[in-house]
């Protein structure tokens, strides 16, 4: 796996979502979206925010890995696979609510690195 070490801190996987900001400014030029931060204009997150990112997504993959293996355990007629798409539909309505602040491709990003972890767990 490659990593990106954001300044001072851990490695961030390249394959971690990177999502700048969207939005629309009218007018005949073309025109970027910068945001300040302490003295500086930026177009996407700071390497700390990325950072808390991905913390906060990493310790999601770690819970829901978690909560998967217990669901299989009480149900062990139930699939993986289903038991997975289970999670993933709850997590999908947790963030269509707003219970939870997770873009679409950290939510994608998730759902892959828990799938990995449970075929790393039933492979060994």
């Amino acid at each position: 796996m490659n990593t990106r070490a954001c300044e001072g801190a851990g490695p961030v996987p390249d394959d971690f979502p990177r999502e700048h900001p969207q939005g629309a400014i009218g007018g005949y030029r073309p025109k970027i979206l910068l945001r300040r931060t302490g003295e500086q204009l930026v177009s996407g997150p700071t390497d700390e925010e990325l950072l808390a990112r991905y913390d906060a997504c990493e310790d999601l993959v770690r819970q829901l890995a978690t909560y998967a293996r217990r669901k299989l355990a009480e149900n062990p007629r139930q699939s993986l696979s289903d038991t997975l798409s289970r999670i993933e539909a709850e997590v999908t309505r947790k963030v269509s609510s707003g219970q939870w602040h997770i873009s679409s491709a950290e939510m994608a990003w998730i759902m892959t690195q828990v799938r990995k972890l449970m075929a790393e767990r039933t492979a060994t």
